[in-house]
């Protein structure tokens, strides 16, 4: 069973930044898609941003502001967060794909999942 635990979130101001970790035990394969999503009170839980392969893919609401990234070496995913909004507050979770090699954006073919770690943003 693979592991996932968050780390990195808190409370920020808007307009500022915080990097999200990931990190899996034992390991998650390269192939395998990695993501991280939100939920906020209320809403459901969206993806943000896939990390396969070869590609990233990222919710046109967080392009140009978030990048996530994997080193496979140290079994870890991040999510550098920069000119956050109060829109962005939420509990982000990261999580592995089901399968290697599959659809990154299929939030309902991701099986392993974090415990979440909040982000709050402050206007």
């Amino acid at each position: 069973q693979v592991q996932l635990v968050e780390s990195g979130g808190g409370s920020v101001q808007a307009g500022g930044s915080l990097k999200l970790a990931c990190a899996a035990s034992p390991y998650v394969e390269s192939s395998r898609c990695m993501g991280w999503f939100r939920q906020a009170p209320g809403k459901e839980r969206e993806g943000v941003a896939y990390i396969g392969a070869f590609a990233t893919d990222y919710a046109d609401s967080v392009k140009g502001r978030f990048t996530i990234s994997r080193d496979n070496n140290k079994n870890t995913m991040y999510l550098q967060m920069n000119s956050l909004k109060p829109e962005d507050a939420a509990m982000y979770y990261c999580a592995a794909h089901r399968a290697v090699w599959g659809a990154c954006r299929r939030v309902d073919e991701y099986e392993y999942w974090g415990q979440g770690t909040q982000v709050t943003v402050s206007s």
